[in-house]
């Protein structure tokens, strides 16, 4: 059985959560906030209804290898969380949770990312090597970009605060 690993990362945003939840739900933006390395192009055709149940295809460029995509809305509890989860793609197991939370003076984000990767027992020596470094490389990117668009925060920040957690569950 291969390991689960989890993501997970915070952020304060100083706008009220139904406006922040509209953002996230909205997946045009989601190509706004990939960095551009990974080359990422939702297919579906827009507008894209967001709500349990919609598939949304999309494609992306991992160490140079082009993947199509495939995720799918698991739940959809506007204006507090959703989950997508890879129906199609290069993970096993793939499920991200987006949630939402009144915090004083605007809303706490929190991305939780639950994922598994296929090929067995090097699943874990590729985890180590590679993919825990590209993801904290695109949460980072994800986290600069929102600092920018909804956080005020005009200035690019030499780094993000380092609050990604890569664990093991």
């Amino acid at each position: 059985m291969p390991h689960t690993y989890r993501l997970e990362r915070h952020q304060f945003i100083p706008l009220p959560r139904g406006e922040v939840f509209a953002f996230f739900a909205d997946a045009g933006n989601l190509e706004t906030i990939t960095p551009p390395s990974l080359h990422f192009r939702i297919l579906t055709p827009r507008p894209i209804d967001i709500q349990s149940g919609t598939r949304i295809d999309h494609r992306l460029a991992l160490f140079g290898i082009l993947f199509q995509l495939r995720t799918r809305i698991e739940s959809f509890d506007p204006p507090n969380r959703f989950t997508d989860v890879q129906e199609r793609g290069p993970y096993q197991l793939w499920r991200h949770t987006h949630e939402f939370a009144d915090q004083d003076g605007g809303t706490l984000m929190v991305d939780r990312v639950d994922y598994q990767l296929p090929l067995g027992p090097l699943g874990g020596l590729v985890n180590a090597l590679f993919v825990q470094r590209q993801l904290k490389h695109i949460f980072d990117y994800r986290f600069q970009v929102i600092e920018r668009l909804l956080a005020g925060n005009r200035q690019q920040m030499e780094q993000p605060p380092d609050n990604v957690s890569l664990t093991v569950i």
